[in-house]
């Protein structure tokens, strides 16, 4: 799934600003400055591999110092399983970097890549050497919170779960304030074998009525993620198949939640109360929204299906029969109910 990809980058957020502000300099070779400029052409086009091969040529062309192009590389190499590429990008990145926080991020960075590498190529290898990495990021910098959570998810896949649990409650005790990533590292430590699944991203947001939405809060519930705008045609001749799913659904462990990338929300809330979206409603403003990036959307109507442990189930760009794989999942959402609420509470 696309998902997958994106989710390792959560990739290159700004963790550590100094170290950002050196990996957004471009190439200094002038052949090397028109390649890259060529690869951005074509990621406007949305020309991916074509943009991917740009920006390794202007890496080469720049001798292998552009920064640039090698968080380029890491970035859509990971998204078309071109590992090798982004291995390639990953040490250069780190040979270049200097200052403690800047070998911080590259030993954090690459730890990261290797789980999803991991994950891809199904080999403790790939998690054995992440953990190698994040070792090293928190050995340069020891108040890394995205580190140790990320440490806790390679321990997770060696099914080493002790120590996975402990560094997600070293996580929670350096983030004291509530967040999404806060809760999913609170999820993690009650149930470790999820720290190895296929997970949506957390998030929280307020939706139109007020109401309070966590991903992780809804454990025990089925999610359907409906991304959508009002401007979008295929949107709005899928809504009455989404009106028909939230009143089917009505009563059952099930919460449907439509996220607009709108930027007019004027004409989002008119839209919605004419329409009677009475389902939760929730405007991202636009496909770089908090939500609508997490979850890698860049095409709508964009639905998610997301189980009762908040694994990532079923995508699909465009209207989808998706109500089979539902029943299922509030079948089985129902029955884990029904064996917590039996005596002894066996899962």
């Amino acid at each position: 799934m696309r998902l997958l990809w994106f989710a390792l980058a959560l990739l290159l957020v700004a963790v550590l600003s100094a170290a950002q502000d050196k990996a957004n300099e471009g190439p200094h070779n002038e052949k090397a400055q028109k390649t890259y400029q060529e690869g951005l052409d074509y990621l406007r086009h949305r020309m991916t591999p074509s943009a991917f091969d740009a920006f390794r040529k202007a890496d080469k062309q720049d001798d292998g110092h552009c920064l640039a192009c090698q968080r380029m590389i890491l970035r859509y190499g990971a998204e078309m399983h071109e590992w090798k590429a982004v291995e390639v990008a990953a040490l250069e990145i780190l040979s270049e970097a200097q200052q403690p926080k800047e070998v911080a991020l590259a030993h954090y960075e690459f730890g990261k890549l290797l789980i999803e590498e991991g994950i891809d190529r199904r080999k403790d290898e790939f998690f054995s050497r992440a953990h190698d990495e994040l070792t090293k990021a928190l050995a340069a910098a020891p108040q890394f919170p995205a580190a140790v959570f990320t440490d806790g998810r390679a321990l997770a896949h060696l099914n080493q779960d002790a120590a996975a649990k402990a560094r997600f409650q070293q996580y929670v005790d350096m983030n004291p304030n509530d967040s999404p990533q806060r809760e999913r590292a609170m999820l993690f430590i009650n149930q470790p074998e999820l720290a190895r699944a296929l997970m949506a991203p957390p998030f929280s947001l307020t939706t139109m009525d007020g109401q309070r939405i966590s991903l992780d809060e809804l454990q025990g519930k089925v999610v359907l993620m409906d991304f959508w705008a009002t401007w979008c045609g295929p949107c709005r001749e899928a809504l009455p198949h989404m009106k028909e799913i939230a009143r089917k659904f009505q009563g059952q462990p099930l919460i449907v939640l439509s996220v607009s990338v709108d930027t007019d929300e004027a004409r989002w809330r008119d839209f919605v109360a004419k329409n009677e979206m009475t389902w939760p409603q929730y405007c991202d403003h636009g496909f770089n929204g908090s939500v609508a990036k997490a979850f890698d959307v860049q095409a709508i109507p964009h639905t998610f299906t997301i189980d009762s442990d908040g694994i990532l189930q079923d995508e699909h760009i465009g209207d989808a029969a998706v109500e089979g794989k539902l029943k299922k999942l509030i079948k089985r959402a129902e029955d884990k109910q029904a064996r917590k609420a039996a005596p002894g509470g066996a899962q």
